[in-house]
């Protein structure tokens, strides 16, 4: 069955990096209908003008309003969910904004789903929700558990779907635009920590993982992709080789309020039920209604034996790896 041919696209967040992204890859196929669902109208123009596509209709709309969520998916035939509060620090100073966003307008959307003709929907999570220490990781931890527990009790056939991304190259949560821009203006690049180490995956990559969910995910499944690393240091070293800025200047500022030293994409109490394939993997989800002996009566003594998936313990890139990899990347060709 062609996923693409004629059908009716949903994408909520759809003028952030990945919603954008997004849109560019459907605008690609022979889809019908491009449905841009978003708060922020001046990003809906500026995306209008650049792209100049009939096919794409824009949605003034919040995923905290129920009713607008379920116009906006009226006669759509997949979705994909990237609206969220993504900044660490606006959701550490403003919780319940969070929870309103990331978790509440999930709940609705899920919602809107179940009573339109949306046959597949795909939830775009972090790693932040593995081990979370921030608010932001918090709200969406408990979103996938939102969307896993709907999985399970929905009685219309519909399908949700959990995709779970490291730091994206080029995303508006990248570190690494704001040091380009750093080194352009010839400022200090600020470093937390010189051993911090990050996935590298790029904005293509994040599209083609939820197009992977959409194509063979099942209930309440988690997809995760397989990305390469590299500490802070080199990515830092990389860019100033990349805009012959070597002399530039690097200052140590030290660990943030809510920031980890690695990222986590996979617990290791779910690796347990984790299956690797070629380019990435996927994490089971038990769909048994109200299966409580899973945490009154049984255990799984495999747990031990299993190590998480982190961004310290993949495949690690030198400075010379980093730079072939950011010179691949079309925001860098861009800025050169």
């Amino acid at each position: 069955m062609n996923i693409f041919k004629n059908k009716t696209y949903l994408v909520t967040g759809g003028t952030g990096s990945f919603g954008s992204a997004m849109v560019r890859k459907l605008l690609a196929k022979s889809v019908k209908e491009i449905r841009v669902f978003s708060r922020d109208e001046t990003k809906q123009e500026k995306l209008r003008i650049e792209l100049k596509n009939s096919k794409i209709k824009f949605i003034i709309g919040d995923v905290r309003d129920l009713k607008s969520l379920k116009e906006a998916c009226e006669g759509v035939d997949y979705a994909f969910h990237a609206a969220a509060l993504k900044q660490v620090p606006s959701c550490e100073f403003y919780p319940m904004e969070a929870i309103k966003t990331n978790i509440i307008g999930t709940s609705n959307l899920l919602e809107a789903v179940k009573s339109t003709s949306v046959k597949k929907c795909i939830f775009l999570s972090t790693d932040k929700s593995v081990y979370p220490i921030n608010a932001m990781g918090m709200t969406k931890a408990l979103m996938e558990k939102v969307v896993i527990s709907s999985s399970k009790n929905n009685k219309k056939n519909k399908v949700f779907c959990i995709t779970r991304y490291g730091n994206v190259m080029g995303s508006r949560g990248s570190v690494i635009p704001l040091f380009i821009e750093k080194l352009k203006k010839k400022e200090p690049i600020t470093i937390t920590d010189p051993n911090m180490t990050r996935f590298l995956m790029s904005l293509e990559q994040s599209v083609d993982l939820v197009v992977e969910a959409l194509q063979k995910g099942r209930n309440g499944e988690i997809f995760i992709q397989k990305s390469p690393a590299s500490s802070i240091i080199n990515i830092t070293m990389a860019l100033q080789e990349i805009f012959k800025s070597k002399n530039s200047k690097i200052k140590y500022i030290g660990i943030r309020h809510g920031e980890k030293n690695h990222e986590v994409l996979i617990s290791r109490e779910e690796k347990v039920k984790t299956t690797s394939y070629d380019n990435f993997f996927r994490i089971s989800s038990d769909q048994r209604d109200l299966n409580y002996e899973k945490y009154f009566t049984l255990g799984d003594k495999n747990v031990e034996n299993f190590k998480e998936y982190s961004s310290s313990n993949t495949e690690f890139l030198n400075v010379k790896e980093v730079i072939k990899l950011l010179k691949k990347q079309s925001f860098i060709r861009n800025e050169l």
